[in-house]
């Protein structure tokens, strides 16, 4: 059991070198700093342009949905890196599962296509 746990100092020794190189950077900046606040630096930036309006104003409801998608839709990345490790040993089984996988994936695609919610030209 030690030595198992031995395998895992180096992971340990650059984490905790990580962690103290930029706990050290974050205190030396804020040592040498100047902090001369003026109305400029204080003042919230939006690209240039002076902000305008309340800050709590609503996000459309596409907005919400296009995001559940990318999440949706990214996910699926994560179950094919560990079908690719294990493709050789599960043979032509692995082959027709991922491919069931996908004609799902792309069903739900083509229902979200036909229902416009990836169409932006409409309000």
């Amino acid at each position: 059991m030690e030595s198992y746990l031995d395998s895992y100092a180096p992971i340990l020794v650059h984490l905790l070198f990580a962690a103290g190189l930029s706990a050290g950077l974050i205190v030396v900046s804020w040592l040498l700093g100047e902090r001369k606040p003026n109305f400029n630096k204080l003042s919230a930036y939006e690209c240039g342009i002076v902000p305008t309006g309340d800050a709590r104003q609503p996000f459309a409801v596409k907005f919400y949905l296009v995001a559940m998608l990318f999440i949706l839709f990214d996910v699926e990345a994560v179950f094919f890196f560990p079908w690719a490790v294990v493709y050789r040993d599960l043979g032509w089984f692995g082959f027709f599962e991922m491919l069931l996988y996908i004609l799902i994936l792309l069903a739900g695609y083509i229902y979200l296509w036909k229902k416009g919610a990836l169409d932006w030209s409409r309000s």
